[in-house]
């Protein structure tokens, strides 16, 4: 049985609310210990530990394993989500810890076929797995099927955080929005695509899968330098996509935004999915509430700005400028194409969601229309 939340009861599927956050969570954090220098707090991917000259940034998230997409897309995938929130303080994810809690159907061979490109994956980003947990227990179901923890360790003056945003800054980013919503509408429902749009285009829209990454987005970014020298500040978009990443940067950051949402670029394999997957499910997937893993958020000081975005494009990793940081009291606000402005808050609901599994009910739906009618008596 799922139990859903209005913000004050138990949580929805998906991250909790900030309010169950601020209520339970945080006033209970352990051992108070000064060498903390960035805890868990809304709109910041990790957190930071002073080891004296350097500090140690770490992370963690689910081992997240869909068999639907495949074992290889689903491993990479796996290693990419740990790894892409610790790449974000722009320091190197250097070292894992992996605990796997498999189902009871998952075999040897799918265990062997996983764990080879999750290490084939980590040895390409250079990250070594120090310790962890494997086995197999009831009650353990695809595609939660345990946890990791990333880490990375650099002088202190070489991370930022999403709290690092300073009026004057611009704001970058990179692939645009929308990018896990294409990547796995494509991947789980290709024929779908195929029937509309035609094999070829089918096959872009799977592409997009192998963008849900921001690893190299944000080192490349930061190599332009970080802080006065070039990045302030770096989120990757993940549930509520674009507009709730930039929302949070700007929480986080006590500062306002103004964002020119035509700036922002938008794959035309993006814009096509998301506008039949809306009118296939009456469920309006707005690309830029919509998760959005893979699509760098970033700040920059104006007189690197120009410098990050080349760096990224001649990477290829298309961004673009899309706007500038603003006093707090100014708010955000998107101007659109037109001129019309529309000030910004967090979407809370990210429409992949219930796109998603109108989507699975209409395929059971055509599903049991095309079985054969038996012609057999009681």
């Amino acid at each position: 049985m799922v139990r859903t939340m209005h913000d004050t009861s138990l949580p929805k599927i998906g991250k909790i609310s900030p309010e169950i956050f601020d209520e339970i969570i945080y006033p209970h954090l352990g051992s108070k210990n000064k060498k903390v220098i960035v805890g868990p707090r809304h709109g910041v991917d990790f957190g930071v530990v002073d080891l004296g000259k350097q500090v140690m940034i770490l992370t963690t998230d689910p081992v997240f394993i869909v068999p639907e997409y495949g074992w290889e897309r689903s491993a990479w995938f796996a290693v990419h989500i740990l790894a892409s929130d610790e790449a974000v303080s722009g320091i190197k994810p250097a070292y894992l810890s992996i605990d796997l809690n498999l189902p009871m159907e998952m075999t040897k061979e799918e265990l062997k076929k996983v764990w080879t490109i999750m290490h084939e994956e980590c040895v390409k980003l250079g990250i070594t797995v120090v310790c962890g947990h494997t086995g197999r227990y009831t009650g353990c179901n695809y595609p939660m099927v345990g946890g990791g923890t990333v880490i990375g360790i650099g002088p202190k003056d070489s991370y930022v955080t999403s709290e690092m945003a300073k009026p004057g800054d611009k704001v970058i980013v990179t692939k645009g929005p929308a990018i896990e919503t294409t990547g796995i509408f494509a991947t789980l429902f290709p024929e779908i695509l195929e029937e509309k749009f035609g094999k070829e285009f089918a096959e872009r829209a799977k592409d997009v899968f192998w963008m849900q990454s921001v690893v190299k987005d944000a080192l490349v970014a930061v190599g332009v330098g970080v802080r006065e020298r070039g990045v302030t500040a770096m989120h990757d978009a993940t549930e509520c996509g674009v507009w709730g990443g930039l929302y949070e940067i700007s929480q986080a950051s006590k500062a306002g935004m103004v964002i020119n949402q035509d700036d922002i670029i938008l794959l035309e394999e993006v814009r096509l999915v998301c506008e039949y997957f809306s009118k296939l499910t009456g469920v309006n997937v707005d690309p830029f509430k919509a998760i959005s893993e893979g699509t760098l958020l970033l700040t920059a000081k104006p007189e690197k700005a120009e410098k990050v975005v080349a760096a990224l494009n001649s990477e290829n990793i298309p961004s673009s400028i899309v706007g500038a940081v603003v006093p707090q009291e100014e708010g955000i606000t998107v101007v659109k194409g037109d001129g019309e402005e529309m000030k910004l808050t967090h979407p809370k609901e990210d429409p992949f969601w219930p796109a998603f599994y109108k989507t699975l009910e209409i395929i059971e739906e055509r599903s049991k229309q095309s079985k054969p009618v038996s012609k057999g008596g009681l």
